[in-house]
């Protein structure tokens, strides 16, 4: 750590005012923590609030799971090579390392090899958006279905059922326990809503009105019911219905999860899960417990065990699918840590879904949609907002993919 005229041995560095700090002691394979004459020049660093620029990924943090190891120098910039390690995109390595520069070196994909691993760019999924054909009507743009919950606990759905409509599903329908009816009714205005009074009703909705994907889960309640219709809905539906569970979801299949994923194994429907860390805890106790998975292996084990594609949320979410591939969202934004917000992003995946766009690119232009909605927003976001937010952001998304 450190720059001389003349070469000195690290136990002999102390930073001098107006210096600025090399940081290249470990690399990205780093797995102890950092000790000795390093950890004394990183103190030292530290005190003095020296700028930094670290080699490949700052010293202490690990290149696989972000984590670190002891102690981190904080980078103002990292240059790292060839192309990002996850340990740049998992917190608290992402906000560890600055502004990261990628430098080729001559190496080429085909060396390198293939990955089923990507950072969350537009680049990965933007020209599959569904945009409407000149002859479209509002079922042939996709049908949409939220359940809403209990008269006190309706405004979950609602924020989804707006999402579905703005990511451009024709058609978006509120689907209401009688009780509820009154109060959906007073504030909904484009978006539709039936009355429904058992699980069977949903599920003749589905067949009937040709639903593509349905939202289970924001301020339902009533775990015996919401096990019983999200059971009834895999058994029945098949390809292209996509069920998303979110909130609520994980709660009432957190005393038997077993059920939920011999289901989702079995059926032709297309099960998606938007836990947030708290949720996996509750569903995969064994896997959010393991200290050394990194988040990404902990979405995948969860995508794999639950049949069903994962978007393991927070300021790095990851999505995952059963089988391994995987994101890493690296535009997150603090401004997103608001009541409503997690209702906004399910709807969004199933409005995507219901337009018939392929569930796994549906997860990850939602996740990153959302996070620019929220950043674009600002201070004093609420989850109100964010639906407005997303129609510019998707017409600058097909003007990219058009170009």
């Amino acid at each position: 750590a450190g720059c001389s005229v003349w070469p000195q041995p690290l136990a002999a560095y102390n930073p001098t005012s107006g210096s600025v700090v090399v940081d290249a002691l470990y690399g990205a394979g780093l797995t102890r923590k950092m000790g000795g004459e390093a950890r004394r020049a990183l103190d030292l660093v530290d005190a003095a609030a020296i700028p930094v620029i670290a080699v490949d990924l700052p010293s202490g943090v690990s290149g696989e799971t972000g984590q670190v190891l002891g102690a981190s120098f904080r980078a103002a910039v990292t240059v790292t090579f060839v192309r990002k390690k996850p340990g740049h995109l998992l917190e608290p390595g992402r906000s560890l390392c600055g502004e990261v520069v990628v430098a080729g070196i001559g190496i080429p994909d085909s060396i390198v090899g293939a990955r089923d691993l990507h950072e969350n760019l537009p680049s990965l999924w933007a020209e599959a958006l569904p945009s409407p054909s000149t002859d479209a009507h509002k079922y042939s743009r996709g049908h949409g279905m939220v359940f809403s919950g209990p008269p006190n606990a309706t405004g979950a759905a609602r924020l989804s059922a707006l999402a579905a409509a703005r990511a451009g599903a024709g058609a978006v329908t509120v689907l209401s326990p009688p009780a509820a009816l009154e109060v959906n009714a007073a504030h909904l205005t484009s978006i539709m809503l039936r009355p429904i009074d058992g699980t069977a009703d949903a599920t003749d909705f589905v067949a009937a009105r040709k639903v593509r994907a349905a939202v289970l889960g924001p301020g339902f309640g009533d775990a015996g019911r919401l096990r019983e219709t999200a059971l009834a809905l895999l058994d029945s539906g098949s390809a292209p219905f996509t069920l998303v569970l979110d909130a609520d979801a994980f709660t009432a299949f957190a005393d038997a999860p077993a059920s939920l994923f011999i289901s989702a194994g079995a059926s032709k429907a297309r099960p998606r899960m938007t836990p947030p860390e708290g949720g996996v805890s509750r569903l995969f106790g064994d896997i959010a417990r393991n200290a050394s998975l990194s988040k990404v292996e902990k979405a995948r084990k969860a995508a794999e065990r639950a049949h069903a594609v994962v978007v393991l949320k927070g300021p790095d979410t990851v999505v995952a699918a059963p089988n391994g591939r995987a994101v890493i969202n690296s535009n997150g934004s603090p401004f997103l840590a608001t009541a409503g917000s997690g209702d906004v992003l399910a709807g969004l995946i199933a409005g995507f879904c219901a337009q018939g766009m392929d569930p796994f690119a549906a997860a990850c232009a939602a996740v990153w949609i959302h996070a620019e909605a929220g950043s674009r927003f600002g201070p004093g976001l609420i989850a109100e907002d964010l639906p407005g937010m997303v129609p510019p952001i998707l017409k600058e998304l097909f003007g990219r993919s058009a170009g």
